[in-house]
């Protein structure tokens, strides 16, 4: 029986076993590959999107389990409107080898949902599980800081 989905506001129907994990789902069956598949057990974080609005790591959700609307790396903004955080990391210069930056921004998205002038010490936590292997670390915090002083001047 297929399974009803939304992503990126658009509406599918996924025929699938039920524990397929959404990661499989997006890149192979949708489509959507700005989500990257990094370690398959959710220690690194390549794989964040978002399930109403939730940083989920989509290696680990199965598609029965999935709770609501999805968001992608592509549905956070387009090359033309590009997200507030989206283009902070451009601004910062952010991305090395970039393999890992779709999830990090995934997940500094989230924290600037939640935490609008987020603290270094509310950085630290919301991000220590994504991995970057180039450490880019300093510039993904001076990105998400400039995102929520855009946000809050806005």
């Amino acid at each position: 029986m297929p399974t009803a989905l939304t992503i990126n506001g658009i509406a599918h129907l996924v025929d699938l076993p039920s524990d397929v994990p959404l990661l499989w789902v997006l890149r192979d069956e949708i489509g959507l590959t700005g989500t990257k598949f990094g370690c398959g057990v959710a220690a690194c974080g390549a794989c964040t999107v978002h399930i109403d609005g939730e940083a989920v790591r989509s290696c680990q959700v199965a598609l029965a389990d999935v709770w609501g609307a999805v968001t992608t790396i592509e549905g956070l903004g387009t090359p033309d409107n590009m997200a507030v955080i989206q283009q902070a990391w451009v601004d910062h210069q952010v991305a090395q080898c970039g393999y890992c930056q779709s999830g990090q921004i995934m997940n500094a998205a989230a924290l600037l949902a939640q935490t609008p002038a987020p603290t270094d010490q509310d950085i630290d936590d919301a991000m220590q599980g994504n991995l970057c292997r180039c450490g880019t670390y300093p510039r993904i915090r001076a990105a998400i800081k400039d995102a929520a002083q855009r946000i809050q001047e806005a």
